[in-house]
């Protein structure tokens, strides 16, 4: 409940910063920048809050981090009401939401293992991703409307009471200190922990191929242009697009029942992130073929397919997501639990960031609409030809994780904690 609340308001807000920024500089490219903004505070406090998270009790990690994201979003709403943001100060704030993030993420990931045994956790990781979609789906809708009815300070604000929900559920978890070797926090424990990375190939695989499709393939970062040139309906149209992807992941929870029975998760991974690249590939064809903004601005017919679109695409993520974390949780004691997910979140939260950017400059050369098609199509092929050429995720058996799949240490090295 507490991640879908905290969820909700991050997704609320970045709706609410891409178009804010859109508006004070009309490019996409600058949108492109909140997400370089974010890059950097994501990738070091990624692998740096991992070993935080290691080192002291994880409710603690949870409330600092959701009382410093609360302060943040009270920042967003002062600078709103008084008129005084400016893009700079934006990405500033983006840059301290984001790490802040960095470091709730794999305290809050690093919690589930402890709490329910091994055959319990692709259920429970497809509850957490219900969650992460409802929060998906409300936020972005929730800020789009909030901005275009009452504006960017009351978006902001409902953001703040969002959180403050939020941090008062986690007080409700029980003390979570580590188990095993506690190692203090700081660089040899980062080191450490990718040391151990490095005797888990699997694991490794899985992190490259959602890096591939956050950073080809994720195209939030085009929807404010789309929305204003191609499909027309603003603020609101935004929201549903990036909803989409949110509804699906929240229909993919759902039914994720079946999931739970499904032994070649490699498989599952590789095929659900294939699919996420062609589906949007196919909303870029749709975006391509919409005739512009109606009559005072309106949507035209093409935002109900293109939405279509992302709602398929969040579906095949969801397969992608639950799977992905099971194996990294299954590979991972606890004792290493927090850094493991460190990289984790800059993987997951870091690649869309860069993925912005990426798909921002595309779309400066090439149009929105080629940006998407090209990114989609890239991913599929490149997650495609290099699960075929490493075959360890596709292998992978959660019957034998520890088979010569990737779970069981390579010959000559050894990790430095045995699960």
């Amino acid at each position: 409940m507490g991640g879908a609340l905290a969820g909700m308001g991050s997704q609320l807000t970045a709706v609410a910063v891409g178009l804010q920024v859109y508006e004070l500089s009309g490019s996409t490219l600058a949108v492109g920048f909140v997400g370089l903004a974010a890059f950097v505070p994501l990738v070091v406090l990624g692998l740096y809050g991992g070993s935080i998270v290691d080192a002291y009790d994880r409710r603690k990690v949870l409330i600092v981090t959701l009382s410093g994201l609360s302060a943040v979003g009270v920042t967003l709403a002062v600078l709103a009401w008084t008129g005084t943001a400016r893009v700079g100060l934006l990405y500033a704030l983006v840059g301290i939401q984001a790490g802040f993030f960095a470091v709730q993420a794999p305290a809050r990931q690093a919690v589930i293992p402890r709490l329910l045994s091994p055959e319990l956790l692709p259920a429970a990781n497809a509850l957490a991703t219900l969650a992460m979609g409802i929060s998906f789906a409300a936020g972005p809708m929730l800020g789009g409307v909030l901005v275009d009815q009452a504006g960017y300070g009351w978006a902001y604000g409902v953001e703040v009471v969002l959180l403050l929900g939020a941090l008062t559920l986690i007080f409700t978890l029980p003390s979570l200190v580590p188990e095993g070797e506690v190692r203090r926090a700081g660089l040899g424990s980062v080191v450490e922990g990718l040391r151990f990375l490095r005797t888990r190939p699997t694991v490794g695989m899985t992190f490259f191929v959602d890096l591939s499709a956050m950073v080809l393939a994720l195209p939030r970062v085009l929807f404010p242009a789309i929305a204003t040139l191609m499909i027309g309906g603003g603020a609101t149209t935004v929201g549903i697009l990036v909803s989409g992807i949110a509804v699906g992941t929240l229909l993919g929870g759902i039914f994720s029942g079946r999931l739970g029975r499904i032994n070649r998760q490699g498989l599952a991974v590789v095929a659900a992130v294939v699919a996420w690249g062609l589906f949007v590939a196919a909303f870029g064809v749709v975006v391509a073929l919409a005739p512009g903004p109606g009559p005072g601005g309106q949507a035209n017919w093409a935002l109900w397919p293109a939405a279509l679109f992302m709602v398929l695409a969040g579906a095949a993520d969801t397969v992608s997501a639950v799977f992905r974390t099971t194996i990294l949780q299954v590979a991972t004691p606890d004792a290493l639990r927090g850094r493991l997910q460190g990289v984790f979140t800059v993987v997951v939260a870091g690649g869309p960031q860069l993925g912005s950017l990426l798909l921002g400059s595309v779309a400066a050369a090439t149009g929105e609409p080629t940006a998407a098609i090209i990114g989609g199509v890239v991913c599929a092929a490149l997650v495609a030809v290099v699960s075929v050429r490493q075959k360890g995720l596709i292998a992978y058996d959660a019957r034998d994780p520890g088979a010569e799949t990737g779970l069981r240490p390579r010959r000559g090295v050894e990790p430095t904690l045995s699960p």
